[in-house]
């Protein structure tokens, strides 16, 4: 082949299986695959899943009468699955709301704990501390209690959640969209 015949070939794309996909195929299965995301029920999964995780950690925090920090990371995951599950997202918007969704549960889980401490040490009703709180008295008792290794894990936090939120673009999923793939996947 001449040097100007290799110039003007199309590029392509090889796939794990050996699968040659020219970059406009390529192209057109990550836009039907954006079609198909939804960042909207990707955000209510990720709070859902944000808030789930802050009560799980403020319950085994009370119980325990520990604050546990890998429990963040634990909060980082979850939220991740639940914006990966329901937005299907690929693109870096699903990553970065993964990421600040897991920064506040990992925060609310943090103020959480300590109201019910709180809670349990002076005999009142978790729901009255938690309906008498404004900004002012969280920012009080999340300072009080803050320790700088509380960065660490808020940080594995926010990565796994940022890690979790995108779609996984597995040879099943990039069959779907691309008929050449199909006959591999079959097999």
């Amino acid at each position: 082949m001449t040097e100007a015949a290799t110039q003007t070939e199309t590029p392509t794309a090889e796939n794990s299986q050996g699968v040659t996909i020219e970059p406009g195929r390529l192209q057109y299965a990550m836009e039907n695959l954006r079609g198909e995301q939804n960042l909207l029920l990707g955000l209510a999964g990720g709070s859902v899943a944000a808030l789930v995780g802050a009560g799980v950690w403020a319950g085994l925090t009370v119980v325990t009468g520990y604050q546990i920090g890998w429990m963040a990371v634990g909060v980082g995951v979850l939220v991740g699955l639940a914006v990966r599950l329901l937005g299907k997202g690929i693109d870096k918007s699903f990553g970065i709301m993964g990421a600040a969704l897991s920064l506040a549960g990992c925060a609310a889980g943090n103020l959480l704990a300590v109201c019910g401490m709180v809670a349990s040490q002076e005999g009142i009703p978790l729901m009255q501390i938690v309906g008498n709180m404004n900004i002012g008295l969280a920012g009080e008792m999340m300072s009080a209690t803050f320790s700088p290794i509380d960065l660490l894990f808020y940080g594995f936090a926010v990565y796994e959640g940022y890690r979790f939120s995108f779609r996984q673009l597995t040879h099943e999923v990039m069959a779907r969209v691309l008929p050449e793939l199909r006959s591999r996947a079959a097999a």
